[in-house]
């Protein structure tokens, strides 16, 4: 026989709850590695109604890119695949937002050159591509971790 355990929240509590971010993933891959609520940075853990839309973008983005970087290899870095433009993809090298909507990402393009998208939250569509490190390096740039890592603390990485 299961044990079945019931809870009862308070207003507070339900009303919180109402505010805070949910998560879900389904994979084909019961191994795959998927972003849950569990182990969140404690800056996705934060009622959304305190966030300007561009942050909050910022914040789930930076997520996404450290659960995809967990899933590459020593040769391979995140890049970014753009669709429009002819720009192709371009290795994600910053991140960043400006309140309250928009959202920019920094990097180098495949021959080189470097490479700005600033784009509004309401057209924010993002490709993560696994894209190889350059030959010279002998560690791939996680981008990831070190966004993660600030909110974690619950700082600014920007800042």
């Amino acid at each position: 026989m299961t044990k079945t355990t019931m809870s009862i929240d308070t207003s507070a509590e339900l009303m919180e709850n109402d505010i805070l971010p949910g998560i879900k993933e389904v994979h084909t891959d019961p191994d795959a590695p998927v972003a849950s609520r569990e182990g969140l940075p404690k800056a996705l853990a934060e009622p959304v109604t305190k966030k300007s839309p561009a942050q909050w973008a910022y914040e789930r983005v930076i997520m996404y890119i450290q659960n995809f970087e967990k899933q590459l290899d020593n040769d391979h870095e995140v890049g970014m695949g753009l669709i429009g433009g002819g720009t192709g993809v371009i290795k994600i090298e910053g991140l960043g937002y400006f309140d309250p909507d928009i959202v920019t990402y920094y990097g180098t393009n495949e021959v080189g050159a470097k490479t700005q998208l600033i784009q509004h939250v309401s057209q924010l569509n993002v490709t993560l591509v696994a894209s190889p490190k350059h030959i010279d390096q002998p560690e791939p740039k996680r981008i990831g971790f070190r966004l993660a890592q600030a909110l974690e603390r619950g700082e600014d990485v920007t800042a």
